[in-house]
């Protein structure tokens, strides 16, 4: 079983900078969604007029399945400045693909429980790692996009855009540097990196514990 746990709230109001398309996911059975916290966070945020639409469905991670679900809410995410999302890092990542020209955001951290894993058939991966760098990477994730896990840019052993370690794959902070690029984000590459200190995270002493 995984868990997502909702980022602070100070932290996902520096996020929204002016108007926001709310995806949810709440399924699948692999998954803890904070449901009741996403909920007063979004009706905050609908009281102060930024939220241009909301849309509650499952397994956002399967793409054309969530195509099919917002297709009559394109006028609101084209109104929308960013996309924020409550789910996994697999369901943001999914997001980010669909609207790489769009600001999308992650509102929550995943966290690996004992159990089963879900299986997604996509070649999009969460690492699980507690603390979610996919807003300052552009929606790609640098632990499984990149061979190495590398979190502070790339390494020096790419060569004409593909990954040292496996050259039939494309380095991922080739990738992140494009997609940021194209945001008009490229000052985000410049934000220090985010160490998580795994032994004060309670999520991770439950697992231990259990």
């Amino acid at each position: 079983m995984l868990i997502t746990e909702l980022k602070s709230e100070e932290f996902i109001r520096s996020l929204v900078t002016g108007k926001v398309f709310i995806i949810n996911c709440h399924g699948c059975m692999e998954v803890s969604f904070p449901e009741k916290e996403a909920d007063a966070l979004e009706k905050s945020f609908a009281e102060e007029g930024c939220v241009t639409g909301v849309v509650t469905t499952d397994y956002i991670c399967n793409p054309d399945h969530l195509k099919l679900q917002l297709e009559r809410h394109s006028a609101q995410i084209d109104e929308a400045e960013e996309i924020l999302v409550f789910s996994c890092g697999v369901g943001v990542q999914t997001v980010a693909d669909l609207y790489p020209k769009k600001r999308v955001y992650a509102a929550c951290d995943t966290i690996r429980l004992p159990g089963y894993q879900g299986v997604t058939p996509l070649e999009n991966d969460c690492g699980q790692c507690g603390t979610c760098y996919l807003n300052l990477t552009g929606g790609i994730c640098p632990i499984t996009a990149c061979s190495k896990s590398l979190v502070n840019g790339q390494c020096g052993g790419a060569k004409n855009g593909m990954c040292e370690v496996d050259p039939e794959m494309e380095c991922g902070w080739e990738r992140i540097y494009r997609r940021l690029k194209e945001l008009g984000r490229l000052d985000a590459m410049r934000c220090p990196t985010q160490l998580h200190n795994f032994a004060t995270d309670e999520a991770t002493k439950q697992c231990k514990e259990s």
